[in-house]
C-alpha cells in the first residue's frame, strides 16, 4: 500500500476594513485544517477582536491600503500555500480549493477565481466594464488567459515573496499578474461564485475611491518590466576561473564556473523581466535555461564590455548587469528595487562586492553614452573598482543593493556554497572540496566575466 502524502499547509490572507457583520460567515467557511490570518487595516467595528475570539490569526497593517493590506498578509504567512480572499462575504471560502488544486498538482503556478455574479446586485455594470476592459489589456500583454482580476487567487509563497511586490495600493493585485506573468509563472483561472458584498465597497462603492484605485492601476501598467543582463564567459577550463587554479585543477574552476552561471541564470529567470539577455564570451550550453537570449560580447577591456552590454536593453524600460561570480543572489534581492513602485525617482542601482568591486550596476534609463561615461576607464577586478564607479555615480538618485561576495578563491566559494547549499555552486563544491580533500586555502582575488 502506498501511503498518501500529508496535505499541504495553506494560510488564507484576508484584508480587512470594517468587515465585521461578514466576518463570522467567512471564518465559518474556511477550509478545516487551514489557517485564516485576518490583516486589519485599521477597522473601528471591532472586526479585530471578533477574527480573534473565532480562532484567526490577527495581522495589524497601519498603513492604509489594500496592497499594503495584501502583503502584511502575505509575510505574515509561513504556509507552502497562500490564498487571497476579500472578506466582505462576496466570495466564498470553501471554493478555495478549486485554485489551489491546480497549484499542488503542478499545472499552474497562479491560479485566479474568475467571478460568476449570483446576481445582477452582486457586481455593478460599471465595475463588470472595467474589469473586462482591464483583463483585455493583461491577455495582450501577458498572454495569460484571463477573464478577471479576481481577488480570490492562490499561489506557493516562496514564488509571491519573489516577485518582490512593491505596490502597496489599489495596484498590488494587478501588479502581482504583471510579476507573475514577467517572471514566467503560468497563470491560471477557475470559475467561483460571486455574491453581493455586506456592505459597501471601500473601492468602487466611492467615487474617490474608484479614481485611486484607476490611478494605482494605470501607474502599474505604465511602468515597463526591466531589462536583466548577465555578462559571462563560456565556462571552459583554463578560461574562467584562473585565479582558483591552484588548488584547484582547471576543470575543477570550469565545473564551478558552470554552476555559479547556472544558478544566477535560473534566480534571474524568476525575477520579472520584459527580456533576459545574456552577453556571452563563447558559446552556450547545457547550463542555458529557456527564455534567455544570447549576444556576443563587445571587443574591448571588460569595462568597455560591462558599458556595451547596455546597448541590449529594451528601448525605454529600466536595465540591470550583473555577473557569473555571485550564485548566492535571490530573486527577493532584485525584484523589490526593481519593482514599479519601488523605482520612482531612483537613477541607478548599485550592487557592492565585499572585495571592493561591484556584483551588479542598474540604470533607469540606460544609454550607450551614460553607460560608456560610468564604466570607461574603470579599473577593474582590483579594491579601488567600486568607489570610482561609485564617484561616478555622483549626482544620481543611487539605491544600494546587499553586499555579495564574489567567488574568486576557494574561502569564497566554501562561505558562498554555505549561503545556498540547495544551489548548483554548492553541489559542485562539496564534489570539488571532496576532492581536494579541504575547504579552505589562501586568498588568490580578482573577478571573472
Amino acid at each position: 500500500m502506498t501511503t498518501p502524502p500529508p496535505p499541504a499547509s495553506v494560510d488564507v490572507v484576508l484584508p480587512c476594513l470594517d468587515e465585521a457583520a461578514a466576518l463570522p460567515w467567512v471564518l465559518d467557511r474556511i477550509p478545516s485544517g487551514w489557517r485564516a490570518i485576518v490583516v486589519d487595516n485599521g477597522s473601528t467595528d471591532g472586526s479585530a477582536e471578533l477574527a480573534r475570539s473565532m480562532g484567526a490569526t490577527v495581522v495589524h497593517e497601519p498603513r492604509r491600503g489594500f496592497g499594503a493590506a495584501c502583503h502584511a498578509g502575505l509575510l505574515a504567512a509561513g504556509a507552502e500555500l497562500v490564498c487571497f480572499l476579500d472578506c466582505d462575504g462576496s466570495l466564498d471560502p470553501a471554493e478555495l480549493p478549486r485554485l489551489t488544486g491546480p497549484v499542488l498538482a503542478g499545472s499552474a503556478d497562479l491560479v485566479l477565481g474568475r467571478r460568476r455574479p449570483t446576481s445582477a446586485r452582486a457586481w455593478p455594470l460599471h465595475a463588470r466594464l472595467a474589469n473586462a476592459e482591464l483583463a483585455r489589456r493583461l491577455r495582450a500583454r501577458t498572454g495569460a488567459p484571463l477573464h478577471d482580476l479576481g481577488p480570490m487567487r492562490a499561489a506557493r509563497r516562496e514564488r509571491l515573496l519573489a516577485l518582490g511586490l512593491g505596490d502597496r495600493r489599489s495596484g498590488y493585485p494587478l501588479e502581482m499578474v504583471l510579476a507573475a506573468a514577467a517572471a514566467g509563472m503560468r497563470i491560471a483561472e477557475r470559475p467561483v461564485e460571486y455574491r453581493p458584498r455586506a456592505g459597501r465597497s471601500k473601492v468602487t462603492g466611492t467615487l474617490r475611491g474608484t479614481r485611486q484605485a484607476v490611478r494605482d492601476m494605470r501607474a502599474v501598467l505604465a511602468a515597463p518590466p526591466p531589462t536583466l543582463l548577465v555578462i559571462a564567459k563560456e565556462p571552459l577550463p583554463g578560461r574562467v576561473k584562473t585565479r582558483l587554479t591552484p588548488p584547484c585543477t582547471p576543470e575543477q574552476a570550469a565545473a564551478l564556473a558552470e554552476a555559479a552561471l547556472s544558478d544566477t541564470l535560473r534566480t534571474l529567470s524568476t525575477v520579472p523581466a520584459g527580456r533576459r539577455v545574456l552577453v556571452l564570451d563563447g558559446v552556450p550550453g547545457r547550463w542555458l535555461p529557456p527564455g534567455w537570449e544570447v549576444v556576443p560580447q563587445s571587443p574591448g577591456g571588460l569595462d568597455v564590455r560591462l558599458a556595451a552590454a547596455f546597448a541590449h536593453a529594451a528601448p525605454g524600460a529600466p536595465a540591470l548587469l550583473v555577473g557569473m561570480d555571485t550564485p548566492q543572489l535571490t530573486a527577493r534581492m532584485l525584484a523589490e528595487p526593481l519593482s514599479a513602485a519601488r523605482r520612482s525617482g531612483v537613477d541607478a542601482w548599485y550592487g557592492p562586492a565585499t572585495d571592493g568591486g561591484f556584483w551588479a550596476l542598474g540604470l533607469a534609463r540606460p544609454t550607450a553614452e551614460l553607460a560608456r561615461r560610468l564604466l570607461a576607464g574603470v579599473p577593474m577586478s582590483c579594491d579601488r573598482t567600486g568607489a570610482v564607479l561609485l564617484a561616478r555615480l555622483s549626482g544620481l538618485t543611487v539605491r544600494h543593493l546587499p553586499p555579495l561576495t564574489d567567488v574568486d578563491g576557494v574561502r569564497d566559494a566554501a562561505e558562498v556554497a554555505a549561503l545556498r547549499p540547495g544551489g548548483q555552486f554548492a553541489c559542485s563544491w562539496r564534489s570539488v572540496a571532496g576532492a581536494l580533500g579541504e575547504r579552505s586555502a589562501p586568498e588568490h582575488g580578482g573577478a571573472d566575466r
